[in-house]
């Protein structure tokens, strides 16, 4: 018998999912048809401490107890009840990056994300060890520079994990993580499910002269796959989350999982030949492979979904937030001539004039490189606007470039999978942020990879619902059903979104965008080498 959304809460039934974004954290608290009934939210940034970009334990804290707090305050007002049982609960988070823990389970330094770009010597070297691209926002990448920079830490370490597997570990005393965002700290063996252990055996010869007390695999999570055991809530970790105390210890989790993880959840593609793309602060594309590639390609990460397929993922640092801050110019300017501010209308008509402009852009050129770009070999990011007196510089024409910037990154590494490996897809369904608008960011990334995207009505929900939906998967899943099953037949049940087919004439303006932004990375390049 199905209970309406108040009776849910009431009994214990509703599943929670959080998830640690890069500018929100967000939680979703869903029924037992997978349905989002209440939502909260905190908005948070990093901060670029001694040259590398983190948050501090007391933001990550503070925001998940004001993210709790907003989830509550939504359920009161919507339902007037409070949230004392929950049938599941999933953490996840920003991939990868590095954690390190002593025994007394204090942060050794400063938690070093995603989004730093010092690792270059580390990742180069393991890549050549393993035979195996090792991205530099990896753990396993952090953990060697480290090695590398002679940082007297590394000799105390107890515990090495991602910021989904910290929260999830203090929350229930587990030091577990999902396989996907395993995937990230170091290479999984598709045979085992497990960290690689020839890898491991490399890793531990090519360190040995250091003489650590630590062995690698006694310092890394445990790795979980989807649907199994992940721990319970214990007492303190009640009181972590829901600072009122009327959150009840006991309640299982899900394994914690990355937002790559999440995506690949909240668009239905963790089958082979699907893929999704996931547009917000950064941006990656994850496609489900049927074969290995023919070799390591530097722009590919191979990760693998939550439930273990190996996955082609192509991570870009930057993609929206260069395109907002223009945004954001004229929001002033219609504060400045007193204009009230709709943002959703903002967004809403400058996209749409996007549309109407040149193919190509009319030669007007955007790096929205606010970090690092490894893609495209740059350690830092200057975000830099380029044209030059002969091109058509229109409101339309300088939109659609930004638009194209977004997305300019992921075409490179896209087009290696499908160019050059030829790898066959049969649904690409994008999420997050640059798809609010209806149409417009479907249509620039279905010329960017010249594929037919799709958006679902739950695009907007993104990696909070999927890693609930990881949850409503541990508890909820009567039939046994594989991951894939669960989620065709009692979550999406056949609902493919809205698809839109790339037109010929934006793939070809595209293909000349990519040429000349390829071109002028040169300029790019004179940007960062230029210190201000």
């Amino acid at each position: 018998m199905k209970l309406d959304p108040k009776s849910t809460i009431e009994a214990g039934r509703a599943v929670l999912g959080i998830e640690l974004g890069s500018t929100r954290i967000k939680a979703v608290l869903i029924d037992e048809e997978n349905k989002p009934i209440a939502q909260g939210s905190h908005t948070w940034e990093n901060q670029l401490v001694d040259g590398l970009w983190t948050y501090s334990i007391d933001a990550v804290w503070n925001g998940l107890q004001d993210c709790y707090a907003d989830l509550r305050a939504d359920v009161q007002q919507q339902y007037g009840v409070e949230i004392e049982k929950l049938a599941a609960i999933g953490v996840s988070a920003m991939m990868h990056g590095y954690m390190a823990f002593d025994k007394q389970q204090e942060i050794l330094v400063p938690f070093r994300t995603w989004r730093n770009t010092n690792t270059g010597p580390a990742a180069a070297k393991l890549s050549e060890l393993f035979v195996f691209n090792i991205p530099l926002r990896w753990s396993i990448s952090h953990l060697y520079q480290a090695i590398l920079n002679d940082e007297p830490h590394v000799s105390n370490i107890d515990f090495l994990t991602t910021l989904a597997g910290y929260v999830h570990w203090q929350l229930t005393g587990q030091r577990v993580l999902g396989i996907g965002d395993a995937s990230g700290m170091l290479p999984i063996d598709p045979a085992t499910k497990d960290y690689s252990a020839a890898m491991m055996t490399k890793f531990e010869q090519l360190i040995a002269s250091k003489g650590y007390s630590w062995k690698l695999k006694d310092i890394l999570p445990r790795v979980l796959m989807a649907g199994e055991d992940a721990g319970r809530l214990t007492t303190d970790g009640a009181r972590k989350l829901d600072a009122s105390g009327h959150l009840k210890a006991g309640i299982p989790l899900c394994p914690p999982e990355g937002d790559a993880g999440t995506g690949m959840v909240a668009t239905n593609a963790v089958k082979q030949r699907t893929g999704n793309v996931s547009a917000g602060t950064s941006s990656f594309s994850m496609i489900v492979l049927e074969k290995e590639l023919s070799r390591p390609y530097e722009a590919i990460d191979i990760v693998t979904t939550p439930d273990g397929s190996p996955v082609a993922m192509v991570h870009c640092n930057n993609c929206t937030s260069d395109l907002n801050a223009w945004v954001n110019l004229f929001k002033e300017y219609q504060e400045l001539i007193g204009v009230p501010v709709d943002m959703n209308e903002i967004y809403g008509k400058l996209y749409n004039l996007a549309l109407e402009g040149d193919a190509d852009c009319g030669g007007l050129m955007a790096y929205n490189y606010f970090s690092g770009e490894p893609i495209t070999g740059l350690a830092e990011g200057r975000p830099l606007f380029v044209r030059s007196a002969t091109d058509k510089f229109s409101l339309a024409n300088l939109m659609r470039a930004h638009l194209y910037a977004s997305v300019a990154v992921l075409k490179i590494g896209n087009d290696i999978l499908f160019n050059d490996e030829h790898i066959r897809v049969d649904r690409i369904t994008g999420h997050g942020g640059l798809f609010k608008t209806k149409g417009v960011g479907q249509r620039i990334l279905a010329a960017a990879i010249n594929s037919p995207i799709s958006v679902m009505e739950t695009a907007g929900e993104g990696g909070a619902w999927g890693i609930a939906l990881l949850g409503a998967y541990l508890v909820n899943n009567d039939k046994q059903l594989s991951l894939a099953d669960f989620l065709d037949k009692q979550v999406f049940a056949g609902d493919a979104g809205v698809e839109i087919a790339p037109v010929a004439e934006d793939v070809a303006g595209f293909n000349a965008y990519i040429e000349h932004y390829k071109a002028c990375l040169p300029v790019e390049e004179a940007a960062v080498s230029c210190k201000k």
